[in-house]
């Protein structure tokens, strides 16, 4: 395979002891990646070199004749020689991922800046290039280089990396976007291309036997619960009598959590999540069956009208098998606000946001049936303003839905139509024969007796359709581009509104750890009075600026954590750690001014947010299934996973 790489400018050897610094520099070394395939010489030219884990993040301390001298750390420790055409210059921790396109269109990757200028203001131009990219032919003469794949890429199983080299600031109509000059590098070598493009052979597809769903209930078992269980085991029978009909038993598995409250404020309860039916046992109806009418609602009432609902999400995500489940569906179907992160009460600390992403990073979507009985209004809106954040899907929106006053009949008749949507969707992807042409949203949902409802079904329908995509690109052999010093957008030049690409920033598990660490600390020595409000956001932004420029050095740069004034701030050296790069954090432009001029509950707002960065670092590091091995090993410290750059302080 021909791998990519960044050619480096080669000055004199340097014997120094300590990194080159970047140009015009006082603090940031230059430092690099080694690409798949690459090997570490004891001297320029010296034997076969040994094997390196790729990506790897060196320092450069000497270049020579095509070479360049490596370390992994910056306080002399040498490592040995890489071939210049081996690396990558990565002189930021930032990447990129891209969005999956749903409503938007790929993203091209183009030649040159120049090009990608010409046809971001010439919108036929763009069309025909984007049109002749997408069914895998080149125009004459074409800047076009690569396309993004159709699919969502999943970086445990094709991991992948696409590190920001240079960018330029510019517009789109009204617009402010970023043109970004990218390397693109896979993990693996790719697959042979079939014989015929892929695009065209999606549109050929007889079918796709191997497609099948995953559907897992996750339902209060509360004292109120009652008919709403037994209306939900009567939705789950009629899935199941619809898939044999159709000779799709086998596609479709139900598995069935139960919550209640925390058994602690009341022991009577007995339990506050407890798995009723896997997966693997909910692929018969017979044992669903059985399973299921051991589930009765509690026999006493619980303290408040709130339920720890995030419990038997969290227990769904984290302990059903969804591995052999090409769609993935929670439906959670509650009458209570759940327990946030600020609760005593709450026992997984998570907010909905954090459950959203964990689900997400799974690729489950959550839909959220909320009954709007009249015991609890006073707390309906705030419950579904957080329903909604757990509930929402990229490029689908919320799958939200409100039962008015917890009517039994339309809970049934919006159940049965959510199950059936899904299944409906399974034997069209089962049996159909070609690719499922793209759905048209309405904007007016026609019928006239739950609107509601139709919007619901077009939104289920949007959300089949991106999961059989997802699904063919999977299994057609859609690959990434590998591309070689490309320029791209990050907004879409057809739709300048719309983003098409996600800022990340690689660690390692360790890494995480530390950052975990070093932010609960800041935030325990702020708390304590021993950090003024100045000095609070200094610490924030010290932070902040390593991670975006070299986590490696994570622990090293803040004075809380070092116990002496070393931090960034108290050096000078805030300002050149986060100049020059293409994206910052929240942190990074907040002001003392701005900070003493938020009302309390907005400095309080911000402190949360902090908080629930630092549940969620602790929630990743232990999924052990999300993190990637790069050596091909047992998951470690060592092991990485792109976390967004929304998630960082």
């Amino acid at each position: 395979m021909l791998w990519l790489a960044t050619l480096l400018i080669a000055p004199a050897l340097s014997a120094a002891n300590t990194p080159l610094l970047m140009p015009g520099k006082q603090a940031l070394y230059q430092r690099m990646l080694v690409v798949p395939g690459g090997r570490l010489h004891q001297t320029p030219e010296a034997g076969e070199g040994q094997p390196t884990t790729p990506f790897t993040a060196y320092y450069v301390y000497a270049r020579k004749d095509g070479w360049v001298q490596v370390g992994t750390d910056r306080h002399g420790t040498l490592d040995g020689w890489l071939k210049t055409e081996d690396t990558i210059a990565w002189n930021q921790g930032l990447t990129v991922a891209f969005r999956e396109p749903g409503d938007h269109n790929r993203a091209l990757l183009f030649r040159s800046a120049a090009a990608l200028e010409q046809v971001a203001s010439d919108s036929e131009r763009y069309q025909s290039l984007y049109q002749a990219a997408i069914e895998g032919h080149s125009l004459p003469d074409s800047p076009v280089v690569a396309i993004q794949p159709s699919g969502k890429l999943d970086i445990r199983k094709d991991f992948y990396l696409v590190p920001i080299l240079e960018h330029r600031d510019t517009y789109l109509g009204n617009e402010q976007a970023r043109m970004l000059r990218v390397a693109s590098v896979p993990l693996q070598n790719p697959q042979p291309k079939p014989t015929e493009e892929p695009e065209k052979d999606m549109h050929r597809a007889a079918g796709m036997p191997g497609y099948n769903a995953g559907l897992v209930f996750v339902i209060d078992s509360t004292l109120s619960m009652g008919p709403y269980i037994d209306r939900t085991r009567e939705a789950v029978m009629k899935i199941y009598d619809a898939l044999g009909d159709a000779g799709l038993l086998g596609n479709a598995d139900f598995g069935l959590v139960a919550f209640r409250d925390n058994p602690k404020a009341t022991p009577g309860l007995k339990y506050l999540a407890r798995t009723y039916v896997t997966l693997e046992q909910g692929h018969n109806p017979g044992t669903f069956l059985q399973q299921v009418n051991t589930l009765k609602a509690a026999q006493i009432s619980s303290r408040d009208f709130r339920e720890d609902a995030y419990a038997g999400v969290l227990k769904a995500i984290e302990e059903m098998d969804w591995k052999t489940h090409a769609a993935r569906y929670i439906v959670l179907i509650t009458d209570a606000r759940p327990r946030g992160p600020d609760d005593p009460l709450s026992i997984t600390g998570k907010s909905a946001g954090q459950l959203r992403r964990l689900a997400h990073e799974k690729g489950i979507a959550i839909f959220v049936m909320h009954l709007l009985t009249s015991a609890n209004q006073a707390d309906h809106a705030a419950a579904e303003h957080t329903y909604r954040e757990l509930s929402r899907f990229p490029g689908v929106g919320s799958l939200y839905y409100g039962v008015p006053t917890g009517d039994v009949e339309e809970f049934g008749h919006a159940l049965d139509t959510i199950a059936g949507q899904i299944t409906l969707q399974v034997q069209v992807a089962t049996t159909g024969r070609q690719r499922p042409d793209k759905p048209v949203v309405r904007s007016e949902p026609t019928p006239p007796d739950n609107p509601r409802l139709a919007e619901l079904k077009d939104k289920i329908t949007r959300l089949g359709y991106a999961l059989r995509m997802r699904y063919l690109e999977k299994t057609t052999g859609g690959g990434i581009p590998r591309v070689f010093n490309a320029w791209l957008l990050d907004h879409d030049i057809a739709h300048p509104e719309k983003r098409t690409l996600d800022v990340q920033v690689l660690l390692t598990r360790d890494q995480l750890s530390d950052l975990h660490d070093i932010l609960r600390q800041v935030l325990a020595t702020a708390e304590e009075g021993l950090l003024s409000p100045d000095n609070f956001l200094n610490e924030l932004k010290s932070l902040a600026a390593t991670i975006a420029r070299d986590p490696g050095q994570l622990g090293e740069t803040t004075a809380t954590t070092a116990g002496k004034g070393n931090s960034l701030a108290d050096m000078g050296f805030i300002r050149e750690y986060i100049e020059d790069l293409p994206y910052t954090g929240e942190v990074m432009n907040l002001s003392l001014d701005d900070w003493e001029s938020w009302p309390a509950r907005e400095q309080i707002a911000f402190l949360q947010r902090l908080e629930d960065k630092i549940a969620y670092y602790s929630a990743l590091h232990d999924h052990t299934d999300l993190w990637v091995s790069l050596d091909g090993g047992p998951v470690d410290g060592d092991s990485v996973f792109p976390v967004p750059l929304e998630m960082l302080p």
